[in-house]
């Protein structure tokens, strides 16, 4: 068989692209040496890692039990099967981020067996039976080592182990800000909701919607499974996962592929970690004032799709660009389909914007055909090659449809056409046109479906003040236009990276979800970004000193400009109050910025600053960028430190005991048992159009409920904007269910208890007379079985 590498050959013999070769005279404890050295940034980013989770409470015993898991059973087992389908690209941590994301792929595959055939519980059988395979069978006790080692400098670990340990930082301060139950807290609803869905996900097929029983399970939830899987094999609580556990791994395997990526793209070795960097820890441009650009970061814990798909289409896209360019993927298109299917289960916003760039990709290399030398000298064959990126096309498209008729659904759909649509998430433009009301759909957003002149300009300035803020994202497009024009790669980037940011602007959904077609673009954006790094021929040996003082300048002079702005009140609703006080800052970031170009003007003519004009450039904005997001993360992660957490909107605490009799709840029902619950309300109470993201009773109770909370289901999201209520405020669409389930807990009797457990299932019932009043009759017809609190758990005879 052919081996596969992850880099053309001549791109894997560049001078600034590979270390020398061992030398296999030195001794073995050179050798040693050597794997400590080399395994030190990986001890410092575990170290992290656990300090980070030990610190926001997490036991002892959870993680050692996930960090097993990970590592015997994804870890290994996946990059076993990657490099026997894929080839090792020569140097272990690629291997590893490769093969972390191929475990999490096999698991999905393991899991969905497991939960149609209702061996769930063995989920622990598949990487004994892989490594089993592995070391059974002779042809394949190769894949256990790297044949051909063509390791990175050390410098790429510590650089991208820096990437991972920034990223450990920001989601610590995430953990601190959620806090482990029981315990009284304002959780985020999606959470929540999440947790309910990982509950859900270990039963047996088919899957109903947890917070309504009985509703089929249509929604992106491959990230769940994921995490209900961990939970399976482990036997950590769901929550205990979902809260802490599933996200440090996936930040640390996204950021090794996302520098592995980059790597292939450039060929320069030191891409990596700068990209992985930009794309984990950079955000749009702070200079103050009273608004902030939205669109953040690609990873999130209060939204564990969008997190999950990242690592999923970093290493879809790496198999795109050896298609784009000609080289073949051999055994490794047995991964393109699975790894299709898993973006559109993972996130159904992630898989168009990589067949956009595929599609766009393809038309650019039939362009460039014309010419049979290799392009640039960088290996890329430019030979005419239809079938592979069109089948891929056509794979990808396939993946698409079916992932819309499996997963879409549970407020992922309800997309509609509206030019500008982002701006009614932008602060300025909701003062000024939606001060009241929910989110409009229509071709236009509100203020510009019957427009002013005024309102129009202001419109138009919020757009180019995003794109200006937005600029360390989106400089990289300009790439395609350069030097690098004529790599099919760079077009694919540029492609879906375009077709990201115009969904967000051109499509609607009542809750935002269009920003999840922009977000997954960051780690593409980040790669054009980094490519303009690139020194030209020629260039000195400076150049990276350069750059990395550059970046330090842009770093410190956008911190500083942040902290001598202030906090900026909310102006005064009116066009001219609202464009001074966004102008205003940015303003002062423009005098900043042409003092730094003044000043360059001055030295570049100096030996070893020629010809690096852009990339100077461009590293300031990136300096800048990173200090924007260590504005973001560091007063959140100083919680973990002062164990005070910085201001939240409170939407309601859930009290301690209420999780306790939750819980209570799932450690004695039965696994198919289906709950009632008076519980609907966001802020508990019920009354008439409250926000029913409630969803702490299946949450944390681990169990079907008849009707909590319907705020994402399809009849929900269709119905946003009736009565002038946004979708969390509608009413449930079954009035008569939903009354007879009222009726159990303010006037019971027995007709009405034998009714929902013949007719639905139900065997008990939650009562919490914080959301409403109890009836002191229900005794009579059921079994009180524990009391919590505000809570009494009640059983059906």
């Amino acid at each position: 068989m052919t081996r596969q590498t992850s880099l053309p050959p001549s791109r894997a013999a560049r001078p600034d692209d590979a270390t020398p070769q061992r030398d296999d005279t030195t001794g073995p404890r050179n050798r040693l040496r050597r794997t400590a050295f080399a395994a030190l940034p990986w001890a410092l980013v575990a170290a992290t890692l656990v300090a980070a989770l030990l610190v926001t409470g997490t036991p002892v015993g959870a993680i050692a039990r996930y960090a097993a898991y990970w590592l015997l059973a994804v870890l290994l087992p996946g990059t076993l099967v990657y490099r026997a389908l894929r080839g090792s690209t020569g140097n272990l941590p690629e291997d590893l981020g490769y093969g972390a994301v191929t475990g999490l792929l096999c698991e999905l595959v393991a899991w969905a067996i497991g939960t149609a055939t209702g061996f769930q519980h063995l989920l622990w059988v598949w990487p004994v039976a892989v490594a089993a395979a592995f070391l059974a069978v002779p042809p394949m006790r190769r894949h256990w080592r790297i044949a051909e080692p063509r390791p990175l400098p050390l410098r790429w670990s510590w650089g991208v182990a820096a990437a991972c340990v920034g990223a450990i930082v920001w989601a610590a301060g995430e953990w601190a800000h959620t806090p482990l139950p029981p315990t009284t807290a304002d959780y985020y609803p999606d959470l929540l909701y999440h947790l309910g869905l990982v509950h859900e996900l270990t039963r047996t097929m088919p899957f109903q919607v947890p917070q309504v029983a009985g509703e089929v399970l249509r929604y992106h939830y491959l990230s769940d499974a994921h995490l209900a899987s961990a939970s399976l094999v482990t036997g950590v609580d769901p929550a205990v996962v979902l809260f802490r556990l599933w996200l440090g791994p996936v930040l640390v395997v996204s950021a090794v592929v996302i520098a592995a990526l980059a790597r292939q793209v450039t060929g320069r070795w030191w891409a990596g970690p700068v990209t992985a960097g930009v794309a984990l820890l950079a955000r749009p441009l702070l200079p103050g004032g009273p608004a902030a650009v939205p669109g953040g970061l690609p990873v999130s814990l209060l939204s564990p799709s969008q997190t999950y798909l990242v690592p999923f289409l970093v290493v879809l896209t790496a198999l795109g660009v050896d298609l784009v360019r000609g080289r073949p993927l051999g055994r490794a298109w047995w991964l393109v389909g699975p790894l299709a299917l898993a973006c559109a289960g993972a996130k159904s916003s992630g898989l168009p914007l990589l067949v956009a760039g595929l599609a766009l990709a393809t038309v650019a290399r039939a362009a460039t055909a014309r010419s049979r030398r290799t392009v640039a000298g960088e290996g890329i064959d430019a030979r005419p090659a239809w079938w592979p990126p069109l089948l891929a096309l056509g794979v990808l498209l396939a993946a698409m449809g079916l992932g819309s008729t499996v997963f879409v659904g549970g407020g992922a759909g309800g997309l509609t056409v509206q030019v500008g649509s982002q701006l009614q998430w932008i602060e300025p433009y909701v003062a000024m046109f939606r001060p009241l009301g929910p989110t409009a759909p229509g071709p236009l957003p509100p203020g510009l479906a019957h427009p002013h002149p005024a309102g129009v300009l202001f419109a138009l300035g919020i757009v180019a003040w995003w794109i200006l803020l937005q600029a360390p994202r989106i400089v990289g497009l300009a790439v395609p236009l350069g030097r690098s024009r004529r790599d099919p790669a760079v077009w694919l980037l540029a492609g879906a990276t375009v077709a990201g940011t115009g969904a967000m602007w051109l499509l609607f959904h009542p809750s935002d979800s269009q920003a999840y077609f922009f977000l997954p673009t960051l780690p593409y954006a980040a790669v054009l970004t980094v490519l303009l790094l690139t020194p030209r021929p020629g260039a000195t040996r400076s150049a990276p000193r350069v750059l990395l003082a550059a970046s330090a300048v842009g770093l410190l002079a956008a911190g500083l400009l942040r902290i001598a702005s202030g906090h900026a009140p909310e102006p005064a609703h009116t066009y001219r109050a609202w464009a001074a006080g966004m102008a205003r800052p940015v303003l002062a970031a423009a005098v900043v910025a042409v003092v730094l170009a003044a000043a360059w003007l001055l030295v570049r003519r100096r030996p070893g600053l020629r010809g690096h004009g852009t990339a100077v450039a461009v590293s300031a904005v990136l300096g800048a960028s990173l200090a924007a997001g260590a504005i973001g993360t560091l007063p959140r992660a100083a919680a973990v430190v002062t164990g005070v957490p910085a201001p939240t909107a409170a939407a309601g605490p859930v009290w301690a005991a209420e999780i306790r009799a939750a819980q209570w709840l799932d450690g004695h029902a039965r696994p198919d048992d289906v709950v009632a619950t008076n519980v609907h309300c966001l802020h508990l109470r019920t009354r008439p159009w409250c926000d029913s993201r409630a969803f702490w009773v299946s949450g944390f109770g681990g169990h079907r409920t008849l009707v909590e909370s319907w705020a994402y289901t399809d009849a929900a999201i269709a119905a946003h904007g009736r009565h002038g209520h946004a979708y969390p405020a509608q009413p449930f669409g079954d009035r008569s269910l939903y009354e007879e389930n009222e009726r159990a807990f303010a006037a019971p009797d027995a007709a009405t208890l034998a009714t929902l457990r013949r007719r639905y299932a139900v065997r008990w019932l939650f009562a919490d007379t914080r959301a409403a009043p109890v009836s002191p009759r229900l005794p009579r017809f059921a079994h009180r079985r524990h009391t919590d609190g505000p809570v009494t758990i009640y059983e059906l005879p």
